[in-house]
């Protein structure tokens, strides 16, 4: 094992100490701002009926809890979220690879992409419902509209910026256009993969929370619609905490993947 200099040893303790101080710094503004709105709240600084407080959440999330119906909607939007994930990535990688193969069919389909690209997906919601009616179908699909195109235009555009030299070098060799795809275009893309997958988890958790809204009986999209309705807007602001802390689990996940998978690459 190489020893490392004293020089080395004061440099990663000074990164150490500096990823400490900022993960200590994160977390007093975290519970600064909780204190402050807790206090405001119960001092009635502010209307804690229409902004909520920490303990009055907790204490929602914790009813909800017990009776378990907090976990059956967290559960219906996970569901949602995560089959709406595996099917764009799977989905725009299969439709990127026909376009790599083929120029004639990707010059044709390009401007199209871009458009139902920069289309605003929400407004594709009400017809979803009309055309598929409002079921998990509906959400699901919707969850895909707002990621699929974006991410088939970026993952195109890594297979396109390959080393040019790496592919020569496949063809001297004999070997064709499915080597070239599987020896150089998908490894090379790997990390280009893994951001699309990390920017797509949150569309994808916005597209269902969109689906729900409409077309939901249960999940977490269905109790801020409804809580805002009926004023339990204990509901809303839970539920969107919710969210936050879901959104941030699953972007760690996926960090967590690509670490690993490119550690071992």
């Amino acid at each position: 094992m190489t020893d490392i200099s004293l020089a080395q040893q004061n440099f990663l303790s000074a990164q150490k100490r500096h990823k400490r101080s900022v993960t200590i710094s994160r977390l007093c503004v975290f519970l600064l701002f909780l204190g402050l709105w807790e206090v405001t709240s119960q001092t009635g600084l502010i209307d804690s009926f229409i902004f909520s407080s920490p303990s009055k959440i907790f204490l929602c999330a914790y009813g909800m809890a017990l009776d378990h119906s907090l976990f059956i909607n967290i559960g219906i939007t996970l569901f949602e979220t995560l089959v709406s994930f595996f099917l764009v990535i799977l989905f725009a990688l299969m439709a990127t690879i026909i376009l790599w193969f083929n120029k004639h069919i990707s010059e044709t389909l390009e401007p199209y992409l871009v458009v139902l690209n920069s289309l605003p997906k929400s407004a594709l919601a009400p017809l979803l419902i009309v055309w598929l009616g409002a079921n998990y179908n509906t959400i699901i699909i919707t969850g895909m509209s707002v990621a699929i195109f974006g991410s088939i235009l970026s993952l195109y555009n890594s297979f396109q910026a390959v080393d040019k030299e790496e592919v020569k070098l496949i063809y001297t060799l004999g070997g064709n256009k499915f080597h070239v795809l599987t020896k150089v275009v998908l490894p090379s893309s790997l990390p280009s993969l893994f951001s699309i997958m990390k920017v797509n988890i949150g569309l994808c958790l916005v597209g269902v929370i969109i689906g729900e809204f409409i077309a939901a009986r249960a999940g977490l999209g269905y109790l801020i619609i409804y809580g805002s309705q009926v004023f339990k807007l204990d509901w809303v602001i839970m539920s969107i905490v919710i969210l936050c802390i879901i959104a941030v689990a699953l972007y760690q996940g996926i960090a967590a993947m690509e670490k690993f998978c490119l550690k071992h690459h």
